[in-house]
């Protein structure tokens, strides 16, 4: 075979997968929406780890969405992208023939509700998260400025207009990052807008936060409420998050969550997923990173099955440690 024919050979099969992707653009980029919106729960973990092999690992864990958490450890948007590299699956996006990841990375930012969070949501999102968590979120002002912080700027008479966005728009890395050419259309909060792929994560972990949660909820572009019983408990001021009290405040939130139609999310283990996901959590976490331990391992297992989302594989090898 000829260079000249090689070459055209190898153009028209980079053609064909072209098209490929092309032809399934209408399948959503945000595994983690694509699901709520079909009233399937999503399983995720959070990461401290932000080494190439912990991202290759994760991408192919089993999970749904991974939770990047710089609020605990180092914000550096440098290794975050460093990290997101790692996650990125060639072999996956040729055999899917769609560019949505197996994973998506959301990432929680260090800023609490009181503190100028916007540079930071401004620059985790252009280096490609598909979303940002909030932490301590105890007003609707709060969560107003956290949904503002996640969306661009909005035209003249969009219908979806308010809470108008205040990112500055430079997402060279972001758009690297989906490989799509519509970025701007895309990046949007969900489910404010439909067609949205970002999702504002909005961490309850205040009493204060408890006290106000419909008015939180009455935001509009809110796309999970994540109730976090430490920090709750904490605040509450009792030691554990086992106390009545705690779990009477992570019931009310959760109540106002499925009267108001926002998916609501807390983390569990292998011995409370089956019964979060009974009560109606819909976004859970099931540990932390290192591999997937194998009480995370079984929490997926046992969350899937309750889901009816049994048979997955995880590519992720399980290790006994402790979460």
């Amino acid at each position: 075979m000829s260079l000249v024919t090689r070459l055209v050979l190898a153009v028209g099969i980079a053609s064909i997968g072209l098209s490929s992707l092309a032809q399934d653009s209408s399948v959503r980029l945000n595994k983690a929406i694509e699901l709520l919106e079909n009233d399937s729960p999503a399983f995720g973990l959070l990461s401290f780890d932000y080494s190439l092999n912990n991202a290759r690992s994760l991408s192919r864990s089993g999970l749904d969405f991974v939770i990047i958490d710089m609020e605990h450890a180092p914000f550096d948007v440098e290794k975050l992208r460093l990290f997101l590299l790692g996650m990125t699956d060639k072999r996956t996006i040729a055999e899917k023939g769609n560019l949505q990841p197996d994973v998506i990375p959301i990432v929680r930012i260090p800023a609490t509700g009181k503190e100028d969070f916007l540079a930071q949501a401004k620059q985790v999102l252009d280096v490609g998260a598909f979303g940002v968590m909030y932490p301590s979120i105890s007003t609707r002002a709060e969560a107003e400025l956290a949904v503002r912080a996640t969306r661009y700027p909005q035209l003249k008479g969009a219908q979806d207009y308010e809470p108008n966005g205040l990112r500055g728009r430079n997402p060279s890395n972001a758009i690297w990052y989906w490989g799509v050419t519509d970025y701007y259309a895309k990046a949007d909060v969900w489910p404010l807008d439909l067609a949205g792929e970002l999702l504002a994560v909005i961490q309850i972990e205040t009493e204060q936060g408890v006290k106000n949660i419909d008015d939180i909820l009455s935001v509009p572009g809110i796309g999970v409420i994540f109730i976090g019983p430490s920090d709750l408990s904490a605040d509450m001021g009792y030691a554990s998050a086992a106390a009545p009290e705690v779990e009477a405040a992570i019931q009310a939130v959760l109540e106002s969550c499925l009267e108001n139609g926002v998916a609501c999310a807390i983390t569990t283990n292998q011995n409370t997923v089956e019964r979060r996901l009974q009560e109606g959590f819909r976004f859970v976490t099931i540990g932390l990173d290192g591999g997937l331990s194998e009480r995370a391992s079984e929490a997926l297992r046992r969350g899937r099955e309750a889901a009816g989302r049994d048979g997955v594989e995880s590519d992720t090898a399980p290790n006994s440690g402790p979460y």
